[in-house]
């Protein structure tokens, strides 16, 4: 397949790279520092240097994949907007490119306390006060989503420990798992996005994930 990665200079971004080179796909890393970032010589591997809310740039680098990989990443005080309005421009030139499958990380917040449960995690009384104005920005990114037309999936992420893949994990859709132990592999991570992206178990929701 021919896929694009967005946040591909992210802890889990490089997972994501990393991974779909081994599993045989093409990969087009997109964002401003692709070129200075470390990321392995392979000939199925494109670097892109391009801006987030670029349009022309941004449908450019989409037109001719079969799917997107969002890792995007900023700062967790509300003042970073890329999370949200990076992934309205992808929805957009998605739209625009023909493009139907997404899977996009955001985080605990996200999702319902459980299944007889649907108020979201970040509206509980006991939910981080430093974790609300990223959660708020994931949540945008989520409804831009949830109002397009496109095949997306939308992880719920708790902590995301800089470690390799184990392979053992486990998901639920839209609240987190019953054995939960709030933290996940960025190589895990990585591992259930780029087989989600042809398993479709989760097509239009969001999911929890943990260790």
């Amino acid at each position: 397949m021919n896929l694009i990665i967005f946040g591909a200079t992210g802890m889990v971004g490089k997972q994501l790279v990393k991974q779909a080179l081994y599993m045989g796909h093409h990969v087009k890393a997109y964002g401003r520092n692709v070129f200075t970032e470390n990321l392995p010589e392979h000939k199925e591997l494109e670097l892109t240097q391009g801006a987030l809310f670029d349009e022309k740039q941004v449908f450019k680098a989409i037109k001719g994949c079969d799917a997107v990989l969002s890792a995007l990443g900023g700062s967790f005080d509300g003042t970073d907007v890329t999370r949200s309005l990076g992934m309205k421009n992808i929805v957009a030139q998605m739209q625009k490119a023909n493009v139907k499958r997404i899977i996009g990380i955001g985080n605990l917040g996200i999702l319902n306390v459980s299944a007889t449960d649907n108020t979201l995690i970040m509206d509980q009384p006991e939910f981080k006060p430093e974790y609300i104005p990223v959660s708020l920005e994931h949540f945008k990114a989520y409804n831009f989503l949830k109002a397009s037309a496109l095949d997306w999936t939308f992880v719920g992420s708790p902590d995301i420990i800089d470690a390799e893949v184990t392979g053992n994990y486990t998901t639920n859709a839209d609240y987190p798992p019953f054995k939960n132990k709030f933290r996940i592999n960025s190589g895990d991570l990585a591992m259930f996005m780029l087989k989600e992206m042809t398993a479709n178990e989760y097509l239009q929701h969001r999911v929890g994930i943990s260790n």
